[in-house]
């Protein structure tokens, strides 16, 4: 197995973070599995490129011999760009644009697929909605633990006690007419 598959074999799915629209690996585990792989392995912050009151970081990150740079935008939790950002958040940046350089080298590549679609401005609850509304329907015909596992797999989110709050009576009796299994 190749260096790039050994690290795509890593199951992120229980250090997948939400924030926002946002889904993120904490970079401390990143490294962490980075350096388990490659002890070798290396990063260097490049410096910032302001783009008029906004700015864009990026990193390289040297594995298994091979340097992969990566750049992001210093940006709030609904993908915008921050005008005139503080050092916390460009530190909070260049700290995600890390995990995405070590994304490339394997690790949770996946979790960054259709981020260079376009923005969703709509509201969040109603976009959770329709990706998660039906398919917890369907399972709380199953019964409650078919809808507790799916339920689990949602990563934990403002936005997911919100949607529990406006759809959780709905779903319990869908699963209730179900006979509950």
């Amino acid at each position: 197995m190749n260096n790039y598959a050994k690290l795509a074999a890593i199951n992120v799915g229980e250090h997948i973070e939400k924030k926002g629209q946002l889904s993120y690996l904490s970079w401390a585990w990143a490294v962490d599995q980075l350096l388990r792989q490659d002890p070798e392995a290396n990063w260097e912050f490049n410096e910032p490129k302001y783009y008029g009151e906004t700015v864009m970081v990026s990193v390289t990150v040297t594995a298994f011999g091979k340097p992969v740079t990566m750049q992001l935008p210093v940006m709030d939790n609904r993908n915008n760009a921050i005008v005139k950002p503080d050092a916390r958040k460009i530190s909070d940046s260049q700290m995600r644009c890390l995990v995405k350089a070590i994304a490339c080298h394997g690790l949770g590549l996946y979790i960054y697929a259709g981020e260079d679609l376009p923005t969703d401005d709509r509201d969040p609850l109603t976009v959770f909605e329709e990706q998660h509304l039906q398919v917890l329907r369907d399972a709380s015909l199953q019964g409650k633990q078919a809808m507790t596992d799916v339920w689990r797999k949602i990563p934990k989110s403002e936005v997911k006690e919100a949607f529990w709050a406006k759809h959780g009576e709905v779903l319990t009796k869908a699963m209730e007419m179900a006979g509950a299994k």
